[in-house]
């Protein structure tokens, strides 16, 4: 499955609610963020390869009122990803990472 884009309005469905399913990772981007660009494909990779067992979100920050949630989670740094289980934080990371690094935060979560 590919990620979802939510925003301040679908967020508690679209990741607090889906958290009580499947694990969620939240990415938490800006249009003008380079490392965003770079860590976004690999995110979109790994929707596919843990489509059972993990959902991906993106929120762009700089949409509408979407800074309300960068707020909400002390999110300080773009790309910023926070993964959800049970509507409740479990572990994030920030900045550009590969693609193993990725998997291997999942692994350690999941």
């Amino acid at each position: 499955m590919k990620s979802v884009h939510t925003s301040l309005e679908t967020f508690q469905q679209d990741v607090l609610d889906a958290s009580t399913q499947k694990a969620v990772i939240v990415d938490f981007w800006a249009d003008w963020c380079s490392p965003c660009r770079v860590i976004s494909p690999i995110l979109d990779n790994i929707a596919i390869e843990y489509a059972d067992e993990l959902l991906v979100a993106k929120l762009e920050v700089d949409d509408g009122e979407n800074m309300k949630l960068a707020g909400r989670y002390q999110v300080r740094g773009f790309p910023t990803v926070i993964l959800f289980k049970e509507g409740k934080e479990v572990d994030r990371f920030s900045g550009a990472k590969s693609q193993q690094q990725v998997e291997d935060f999942l692994e350690a979560n999941i």
